[in-house]
């Protein structure tokens, strides 16, 4: 009898071991999120190069806006392994510390322009009636100016960089998350926890905006990872005409651009390695974003 009781003591002292499931949690989100190889393929990529852009200054193993004149157009080797630029700057340490400039402006875009459309959104679709006729012949409007063109005359009015572009793109993309706020708000206003709250006396604030807004978010989401992808490809290509970001600050646009003359050199890597990361970071975010709506279109049905 005694030895039983000792047994247990001992076990009771012995410390618990991990839980499995807390050393697979990457794992385990990545099983969660579903679609298949191409959707988890696309999520690991995303995360490489959002780290790749915290990172970028400890990463990056030389500094990007120093150039050796003498050295232009090198070819890959031990000291640069992709190569070099027209004037000498590393391209590896120009592509990683482009990481940052390339994302931080279309993220800024996806915030400015779904903040807004959001917000626009609620309001009209909430208020109604010619409120809602008026804005909504506003946005007809603004659907009609290209977001590339948009930046384009931001840039005219105010100069290159990427401050304006950012605010004019954002403009452009604020009709899009907009009109699908506008429409999900009119479906949610018609369902029965809303006359609820109504009936308990609740402001429309507070409907709006603590209990109707939650509910429509993760489709906002889906809606703004596909924007990403196109404000990223928007930016780059203002970039490679020159508009956008300005040497020496790295930016994959830019690099294309700078890119063409090492091509003609015979040094194709400068030019087809920004050019490949902008192709997977756009595909990417289209894939995660397209794959997001598609899960919330079959729980809707």
């Amino acid at each position: 009898m005694n030895a039983p009781s000792s047994t247990m003591a001992d076990r009771r002292a012995d410390p618990p071991a991990p839980s499995p499931s807390r050393l697979r949690l990457p794992l385990v989100w990545l099983r969660r999120a579903g679609g298949g190889w191409l959707m988890r393929g696309c999520l690991l990529l995303l995360a490489l190069f959002v780290l790749i852009a915290l990172f970028a200054p400890w990463i990056a193993p030389q500094d990007p806006t120093f150039g050796e004149l003498g050295n232009g157009f090198a070819g890959p080797g031990p000291d640069h392994w992709l190569g070099t630029d027209l004037g000498g700057h590393d391209t590896f340490s120009a592509l990683i510390e482009g990481t940052r400039t390339s994302l931080a402006g279309p993220l800024a875009v996806v915030l400015f322009s779904t903040t807004l459309g959001v917000a626009v959104g609620l309001f009209t679709a909430w208020r109604g009636g010619w409120v809602d006729t008026a804005v909504g012949r506003v946005l007809d409007i603004l659907f009609a100016f290209p977001a590339l063109l948009l930046a384009i005359l931001a840039v005219a009015l105010f100069g290159k960089g990427l401050t304006a572009p950012v605010l004019a793109m954002a403009i452009a993309y604020m009709p899009y998350t907009a009109r699908l706020v506008r429409g999900l708000t009119a479906q949610e206003k018609t369902r029965p926890y809303i006359a609820a709250y109504q009936v308990q006396g609740h402001s429309a604030v507070f409907i709006a905006f603590r209990r109707l807004l939650p509910n429509i978010t993760p489709t906002v989401l889906a809606q703004s990872t596909v924007n990403f992808g196109y404000a990223l490809l928007d930016l780059a290509a203002l970039s490679f005409l020159g508009l956008g970001v300005q040497p020496p600050t790295p930016d994959w646009g830019s690099m294309i651009n700078q890119g063409q003359a090492a091509v003609l050199q015979g040094q194709r890597l400068s030019a087809i390695v920004p050019a490949v990361a902008v192709v997977l970071v756009v595909v990417a975010f289209n894939v995660v974003g397209e794959n997001l709506g598609d899960r919330l279109a079959g729980r809707e049905s």
